[in-house]
């Protein structure tokens, strides 16, 4: 194995910090209780295939640290374009309402909002048509998952409706 090069450090914590999430994932999904009900895929297939992509990630960015690191190369970069304040606020706020409004009002209101706010971060000036696409979104997977899945993701306010 290579030595690491001079001022890889911080690099090579990100890889390993990452490697470890990957494997802190792959001890929950063994973790994760199985009944004799699912044949084939289960509840910790997901889990372990992200466990494995973010450990492999992990080890990529480790390895690239080891060969002199990926860092040095943004501080190359002479005209960096400056930070986006106002669409970090709106996708904080974004995740923030969804948190808020899906204990009550359910999963398409919070889905909804969020839609609109991560839109918005992203540049659209458009919120009456960001608001119909994050309706027509949020109520296919809502539907999807409740009547097709029979997973209760949080009717809200449409409990009765729905």
């Amino acid at each position: 194995m290579e030595r690491a090069k001079p001022g890889a450090g911080p690099d090579l914590a990100v890889g390993l910090f990452v490697v470890a999430l990957g494997l802190l994932c792959l001890w929950q999904a063994v973790a994760i209780p199985v009944t004799p009900l699912y044949a084939q895929v289960g509840p910790k297939f997901m889990p372990y295939v992200i466990g494995a992509l973010v450990t492999s990630v992990g080890i990529g960015l480790s390895v690239t640290a080891l060969r002199g690191g990926w860092s040095h190369t943004l501080e190359e970069v002479e005209h960096l374009p400056p930070t986006n304040w106002r669409a970090i606020g709106l996708l904080g706020a974004g995740l923030v309402a969804n948190l808020v409004l899906i204990g009550t009002l359910g999963f398409v209101f919070a889905a909804t909002a969020q839609f609109v706010l991560v839109a918005a971060a992203f540049g659209s000036r458009h919120p009456l048509r960001d608001f119909g696409i994050g309706v027509a979104v949020a109520f296919g997977a809502f539907l999807a998952f409740d009547k097709l899945l029979g997973v209760n993701i949080g009717a809200g306010i449409l409990e009765g409706i729905l």
